[in-house]
């Protein structure tokens, strides 16, 4: 995507608009196909008994030897592998000794230590991480951008400074020191807030937020920091432009020059941060499940990397690349909706 100025109107900017969608679509499926022959690669063609790992240690010869012949060991790798699309897009039979179980399509296999399909344990899990992430980034994005247009405002003053200050530190700080720091001060010493436990949003939506305010802050404090400098950079950018300045030549109020226009021209480069950032998230969130006990993803995952779940892990890691390939395609066309000067190639 290249920036010239020139715009998309009418049938034909609709038409190149639409082949624009349709381009990144096809890119993004090619592009999780590459992801999949990576993953597939890195877990089952390395060195190694594969079936005794994808087992376990603690697994007998026969089940070794039944691991085997599931993951059908003895085929060529492009016979295992395309096996293994099969199972994703048409569902495949698992034996799991006692019965044949049938995993409904998109099936990413049997976890090892449950029984469980994968899938099903990734939605069980998902709206856990997809909670978190949606509050966190609401948070960060409202922390973030009117701190930076604040700090682009108030350019050269005492406000910018200290704000500037405050991001910088933002930036520099784990978000497992500022977890716990909250959870010491917020929830132990002056007892506004409850440890986290998760509630589900259909159970009770008030306790499903009020538990999870803690997390949400602690993980968009961090991200916070990042997008109010990158908004005060965009700011001050566009605030240099000259169609900036002709609007405060001919009158236009400063609170409507910031809002109205700078921060329109401003918005592009942070829309597309943010829906990066929200696939990113969906797989980055492991310090925060893991440190307030938040049975999600990525919580999820930590527990099948002890294990060594393969299946588990393998799926897990697929749908945290789906979600960033998506995520990229997604700020693609935001990007280009936000930003009417961009070539759409």
């Amino acid at each position: 995507m290249s920036a010239s100025l020139t715009g998309f109107t009418g049938f034909t900017g609709l038409a190149g608009f639409t082949g624009f969608v349709v381009r990144r679509l096809v890119g993004a499926v090619v592009t999780l196909l590459a992801i999949s022959v990576i993953i597939y690669a890195v877990f089952y063609i390395a060195p190694g008994d594969v079936a005794q790992i994808t087992c376990g240690p603690r697994c007998s010869p026969a089940q070794v030897q039944q691991v085997a012949d599931q993951l059908r060991l003895d085929d060529p790798v492009y016979l295992r592998y395309w096996h293994f699309l099969q199972g994703v897009f048409a569902g495949q039979d698992y034996s799991t000794g006692t019965s044949v179980q049938h995993c409904g399509a998109p099936c990413l296999g049997l976890s090892y230590q449950t029984d469980q399909q994968v899938t099903e344990l990734i939605v069980a899990k998902l709206p856990v991480t997809v909670s978190l992430v949606v509050g966190a980034m609401t948070l960060w994005l409202l922390l973030g951008v009117g701190t930076g247009v604040l700090s682009a405002w108030r350019r050269g003053r005492l406000t910018e400074r200290v704000l500037t200050g405050i991001t910088l530190a933002g930036t520099a700080t784990p978000v497992f020191v500022i977890g716990l720091v909250l959870m010491i001060i917020v929830c132990g010493q002056l007892q506004w807030l409850p440890f986290p436990q998760y509630v589900p949003f259909t159970e009770d939506p008030e306790q499903w937020a009020w538990n999870l305010l803690l997390p949400w802050l602690s993980f968009a404090l961090i991200e916070a920091a990042r997008y109010a400098r990158l908004t005060r950079a965009a700011m001050l950018e566009t605030l240099a432009e000259d169609h900036v300045r002709t609007f405060r030549a001919y009158g236009v109020g400063e609170r409507s020059v910031i809002g109205r226009h700078a921060l329109r021209g401003a918005i592009a480069p942070v829309i597309a941060l943010a829906a990066n950032d929200a696939g990113a998230a969906i797989g980055g969130a492991v310090l925060t499940e893991s440190m307030f006990g938040l049975p999600g993803l990525g919580r999820e995952l930590v527990h099948a990397v002890n294990v060594v779940d393969l299946p588990v892990v393998v799926g897990l890691v697929l749908v945290t690349g789906f979600f960033v390939v998506l995520a990229n395609a997604v700020a693609d066309v935001l990007f280009a909706v936000a930003d009417r000067r961009v070539v759409l190639t």
